[in-house]
Parts: structure tokens; C-alpha cells; sequence
């Protein structure tokens, strides 16, 4: 799609403003909509930009050339504007765009935004067409009845239900690739008649592979997202006499499955939005309130990042905050998952940490089974806290210290009760470096000598200072035990008669290097 093919939509009415026929060949690769002046960080270059012009006020006069500095810097590939606001696009806008070379379209204050996202990732998908072969299983009758529920914007369980009835098809049901149910089952809509099928139109067998069939069910729509974000159609049981007429189905289907994509995405930018507000002013009233979370109460804060695995796979950025989306999904509680302006993912979510916390254990596997070679989702949940900046920065700073000290894929705040547990949130070069200041003495004699210091200081420890039982476990006498501490008190410079310097090497102790690829 190019941004000159906007021009030819009739039923949207979109009008050329300003540009140049060079302009309007411009590739398109998404949409985007936002009312923030420097809306910069959160575009992607060849992506449409959709306004509603609230930020420009006429005494503003430069607001127009900021707004579409920011659009240049982002690459986007046009800005579409609406007329609702001001009734006309502003003169200062359209000189700005000729400035920086943006095309400029106007959007009929009739017409609403998501007429235009769906539209267009319709057409990036490809147009669905009576004939093709995919569709050409279903009958003409049936066909025109999903589309016309699709176009009244009916849910994919309604239409799924309406399709298995008129087409005499087994249960089926709809899921992301994540593994999340968007329709668990759909049984056939009661009091519809089927209709009989067309014959299947010749497609051979790499017609079939290349419309994803497998035993993990039909690609619904696009699939060059995230590992998580694609849609699958199944059928329970799955029979050869139905394929070409579940082909046909999921070509139908597959404009429900790109709005919910533009959908979520629309909503992880809303949550870095918050993200953001929360690390820069604070002002969070209009951020949570774009994200459903204004009358939420305490809300708990996740972290999450994907590891790139010790063969250096690349993680594309946003997979993380799609994998957290998917996993929160299930709770039917208001949350907010993106990712913030410095490419650190979190969520917050309006339920219990308990509940969060079981939810995230129970949906990681099946998250973690999408990636690819070593990368391995990693999840840190907090705290919950009062919707406050400071209550929700020091919940987010607690999610993301468990996180980056996690044992495990899934790990929580409740966790940090230990030593142990509180160091592993620590840097490694952190812990190395403290590590070795205090106890590279030790290693050094022990590389000289057959006793090992390092060895007795960590039983002593283990035995809460005991010399008997520290004698017994490393089967010496326990003068010996005497000789061997006074040595390592001079070496350390410590008192291990002291509390304080005991908790100093016991924590030296569990600062230890770990070995590579743990």
C-alpha cells in the first residue's frame, strides 16, 4: 500500500491537503494515532499518522512546525489530520508539512479514525476478494453475511458461531499464537440454517502450506508480528472435507484478527505513555485514565524482558510487552503492559498480587514455547501500590530489581527475604568487584596452598560460628578450626567474633562469580 492509495477509498472521503506526486508513493507500513505535540518516540517509520488536532491552538505558532519536526525525525510516511476539531485543517499545519515534506491528507469530520486503521490494515493484509481462492469454498450468500457482520464491528465469537452454523462446520475455535482463547469454542449460532458448501476450488498442496495449515490450526490474518499476537482457527475435530471451506473461513476472519492487533497495539502505546509520565512529571491522572486504570485502586507492577540466549539472537523490541499482554489478558482485570521510552518493559494491573503472580506462572510456558533458539522470557512481579507516582515508581523499582536478580523465569517481591535473595537483584559486576575487595586475599592463599580458606570460612558461617561443628564437618580437630579463622581475620582485616563482619563475608561469599551459563 502506498499513501496515495488513501485518495481512492470513496466510502472514507479522504481529500489531498498538501503534496507532491513523489510523495503519494511513499510505502506504508501501519497506522498510528496520537493528540501528543512530540509524539516522536512513539511512531515507527512508514507508519500513517492520525491526529485529531487537539494539541494545536491557534495562538501557538510554532506548535505546527514542532508537531511536524517530530513527524520527520519518526519517518513517518503521511499525516492524516481531522477536520472535527477545528472544522478545517490550520494553514501553519499544511505549511509545516510542505516544510518537511510530509503529505498532508484531510479526514472529513464524519469519519472516524478506526474507519480509517481498519481500512487500512485491511488493505496491508490484502483485500478480501469474492473470488479468490480461498474464499471461493464459501457461498456467496454466507460470505456477504460475515462480511456484514464483520463490518458492524460484531465480536469473533458471533461471527465464529454464525459461520460454523451456516456452514455446517465442527466446533471451532479461535486462540493467538500465544495460546490465549479469543473464542474458546463456537457451537453453531441456534436457529441457523446451513448452507450447503461450494466445492473445493483447486488448490493443491502448497496452496495449503502456504496458508499456514498445521496441526497447530489456520493462520487468521497477519503473522509477521510478535510470536504471541497472530490468530489460529481450529477445528474440534478437524476433518480433510472441511479444510477448503476452513481456508475460506479464516480469509474472512482475518480483518477481526488485524483490529484486535491495531487494537492492542494502540493499547501498549497507551502504557508506554504511562510508563513514561511516571519516570519524567508524574502528571499520571490523563495517562491512567487512557489506560482504563483512573478508578482502578492499588495496582501491581510487573517487569518482563526477553533474553537474547547465550548465542546472541536478536529480540526484536515490543516482544516482551506483547508476551506480558498476553499473559495478563486471562485476569478480566483492567492493565495497562507496554514499553517505556528507554526500552524497559512493565505492566500495571488492577488485581490482587496473588492472583498476578499465579497467572503469570501458569501462562509463561506456553509463552516461553513461541520463542526461538535460547531466548527466555523472564518475568519480576512486585508490589502493589496506591495509584501515586511515588507508590507506583517504588513498586516498579522493587518488580524490576527482582527481575534483574530473578532465579527463576517467574519470580516476585515476596521473594526478597534473604540475604541471598536481596543480592541477586545486584549488578554481577556489582557483586564481583565487592566479592573480590574482600575476600581476594583468601583466594590468593588458597591458590598457593593445599587448605582452602575460602572453604573453612564458608562451613564456620554455615555452623553460626561453631568450632566443634565446623571441626566435625571438615573432620579436623578444632584447634585447628582456631588456627585456620585467626588466619583468615588476618588476611581480611575482619573480626568474625563481630556480627557485622561475619555478615560482611557471608555476603562476600554469595557475591561469588557465577559459572558460565548459570
Amino acid at each position: 500500500m502506498i499513501v496515495g492509495d488513501l485518495l481512492h477509498l470513496d466510502d472514507l472521503s479522504i481529500r489531498l491537503a498538501w503534496s507532491t506526486p513523489e510523495l503519494l508513493d511513499r510505502p506504508v507500513t501501519g497506522v498510528s494515532s496520537t493528540d501528543l505535540q512530540d509524539p516522536a518516540r512513539y511512531l515507527q517509520p512508514g507508519e500513517l499518522v492520525l491526529t485529531g488536532l487537539v494539541w494545536w491552538q491557534p495562538a501557538d505558532t510554532s506548535g505546527a512546525l514542532r508537531f511536524a519536526t517530530a513527524l520527520r525525525s519518526a519517518g513517518v510516511a503521511a499525516l492524516l489530520a481531522g477536520e472535527g476539531t477545528h472544522g478545517s485543517i490550520p494553514d501553519s499545519l499544511a505549511e509545516a508539512c510542505r516544510t518537511h515534506g510530509i503529505p498532508l491528507l484531510a479526514v472529513p469530520a464524519g469519519v472516524s479514525f478506526r474507519a480509517v486503521t481498519d481500512r487500512v490494515y485491511l488493505r496491508l493484509w490484502g483485500d478480501l476478494r469474492a473470488g479468490a481462492q480461498d474464499t471461493a469454498a464459501i457461498p456467496e450468500t454466507v460470505r456477504r453475511e460475515l462480511l456484514d457482520l464483520v463490518r458492524a464491528e460484531a465480536g469473533p465469537g458471533e461471527v465464529l458461531a454464525h459461520a460454523v452454523g451456516r456452514l455446517g462446520l465442527p466446533d471451532c475455535s479461535l486462540s493467538t499464537t500465544g495460546g490465549r482463547a479469543v473464542v474458546p469454542v463456537a457451537p453453531s449460532a441456534p436457529h441457523v440454517p446451513p448452507v450447503p458448501s461450494a466445492p473445493p476450488a483447486g488448490r493443491g498442496d502448497a496452496g495449503r502450506r502456504d496458508a499456514g495449515r498445521g496441526d497447530a490450526g489456520l493462520a487468521v490474518g497477519p503473522q509477521d508480528g510478535s510470536p504471541f499476537d497472530g490468530w489460529l482457527l481450529r477445528a474440534h475435530p478437524s476433518t480433510a472435507a472441511a479444510e477448503p471451506v476452513l481456508h475460506g473461513l479464516a480469509e474472512l476472519l482475518a480483518p477481526l484478527a488485524v483490529r484486535a492487533r491495531a487494537a492492542a497495539a494502540a493499547r501498549r502505546r497507551a502504557a508506554g505513555r504511562l510508563l513514561d509520565a511516571l519516570a519524567d512529571d508524574g502528571r499520571l491522572a490523563d495517562p491512567l485514565a487512557a489506560c482504563g486504570l483512573d478508578d482502578a485502586g492499588p495496582l501491581v507492577a510487573v517487569s518482563a524482558r526477553i533474553d537474547p540466549g547465550r548465542s546472541g539472537e536478536e529480540v526484536p523490541p515490543g516482544w516482551a510487552a506483547h508476551a506480558l499482554a498476553e499473559a495478563l489478558h486471562p485476569l478480566e482485570a483492567p492493565y495497562a503492559a507496554g514499553t517505556d521510552h528507554a526500552g524497559l518493559t512493565a505492566a500495571l494491573v488492577a488485581a490482587p498480587v496473588e492472583r498476578v503472580a499465579d497467572r503469570l506462572h501458569r501462562a509463561r510456558p506456553a509463552l516461553q514455547a513461541r520463542l526461538s533458539g535460547r531466548r527466555t522470557l523472564r518475568i519480576g512481579v512486585g508490589p502493589a501500590a496506591r495509584p501515586t507516582p511515588d507508590s507506583l515508581r517504588a513498586a516498579l523499582v522493587q518488580a524490576r530489581y527482582v527481575l534483574a536478580g530473578a532465579p527463576g523465569p517467574v519470580a516476585t517481591a515476596a521473594e526478597l527475604d534473604s540475604l541471598d535473595g536481596l543480592l541477586r537483584g545486584i549488578p554481577p559486576e556489582v557483586t564481583a568487584a565487592f566479592h573480590a575487595r574482600l575476600l581476594a586475599p583468601l583466594a590468593a592463599h588458597d591458590d598457593e596452598n593445599s587448605v582452602s580458606l575460602l572453604g573453612t570460612l564458608a562451613v564456620f558461617l554455615d555452623h553460626d560460628g561453631s568450632w566443634a561443628r565446623t571441626a566435625e564437618s571438615l573432620h579436623i580437630h578444632v584447634n585447628t578450626v582456631h588456627y585456620r579463622i585467626r588466619r583468615i581475620e588476618e588476611l581480611t582485616g575482619r573480626n568474625l567474633a563481630r556480627l557485622r563482619d561475619r555478615i560482611d563475608l557471608r555476603a562476600a561469599l554469595l557475591c561469588a562469580p557465577q559459572p558460565v551459563g548459570h
